[in-house]
């Protein structure tokens, strides 16, 4: 199983059509990280891009987010990539956090979507299942 995480400085990107890479975590047998790689995030808007055929290309079946709008959720969903978003904090310690059943989609998505570069976000924090 392959999860990418939208990531600016080894942290969760905010939002996923703006992160400056992917890094793109592979799941062996006992749900342990086996590998990690990166790949950049195409030029301006990702939701607008073909982020998602790549990412399918590559095996990716999971994406754990800050948030994205519907239209974007949609478009991986299309790819056969599951969306779980509002996540925060450092993309390794994320993947670890749902490996383990810690972290759900948050339901949110962004509401106000004019891609150049202004985003309103709704409030981003992640269900944590006890």
């Amino acid at each position: 199983m392959k999860i990418a995480v939208p990531t600016r400085n080894h942290m969760v990107d905010d939002h996923f059509g703006h992160c400056a890479y992917y890094t793109i975590f592979t799941i062996g047998e006992n749900r342990q990280i086996v590998n990690i790689e990166t790949l950049d995030s195409p030029e301006g808007c990702g939701c607008k891009s073909n982020i998602a055929s790549v990412l399918e290309e590559k095996g990716v079946e999971w994406m754990l987010t800050g948030n994205m709008g519907e239209g974007a959720k949609q478009t991986l969903e299309t790819h056969h990539i599951r969306v779980v978003r509002g996540c925060s904090g450092e993309a390794r310690a994320v993947v670890d956090a749902w490996l383990n059943g810690k972290i759900t989609d948050s339901g949110d998505s962004c509401q106000h979507h004019d891609c150049p570069d202004s985003h309103s976000l709704s409030s981003l924090s992640f269900k944590v299942i006890k």
